[in-house]
């Protein structure tokens, strides 16, 4: 079976790909896919995230393992997109180069039979010009916590004045 993905990045403009990708594919395969279709280098870190309905992020799945002790963060390379991506969860947020935050939705649109004579991963449409740095992020101007400022006298706080 053939994955039908649409990539979009996170823009005001419509910026998006959309992809065949063969279901038993790893989660790197697809990522050397969206690289490719959006003109990368490929050269950075990158991490999906798999995320509810309403976008919500929640577990990552990295391209390495970046921590010092080896953690149980999923990695790429050892996960299916048809053990991720299916039509009951079809949403992933994919993030490219956590300097510049190059930040993408991910949706399965469709799932179909595999064509004979087609090459996969196959880039079915192709809309938008990849701007030269990424889109501004915007948010929340005012914190959703209030914070008690009312402290008065901070003498009574009883911090050590030689803490460090």
């Amino acid at each position: 079976m053939v994955y039908k993905i649409r990539i979009i990045l996170d823009a005001e403009e419509d910026i998006f790909r959309d992809l065949e990708v063969e279901q038993h594919n790893t989660l790197e395969d697809f990522h050397n896919a969206i690289t490719q279709a959006f003109g990368f280098m490929g050269n950075e870190m990158a991490s999906f995230y798999t995320c509810d309905q309403d976008w919500n992020q929640d577990e990552e799945i990295a391209l390495f393992d970046m921590s010092e002790n080896g953690s149980d963060i999923r990695l790429m390379n050892e996960t299916l997109l048809e053990d991720i991506l299916t039509e009951n969860s079809p949403k992933l947020i994919y993030v490219y180069d956590f300097l510049s935050m190059w930040t993408f939705f991910v949706e399965l649109a469709d799932i179909v039979d595999k064509e004979d004579g087609r090459t996969y991963p196959n880039v079915l449409f192709s809309f938008g010009e990849l701007p030269d740095a990424p889109p501004e992020k915007r948010f929340e101007s005012k914190p959703s916590i209030e914070f008690d400022d009312n402290f008065g006298n901070y003498d009574d706080l009883d911090f050590d004045e030689n803490w460090n």
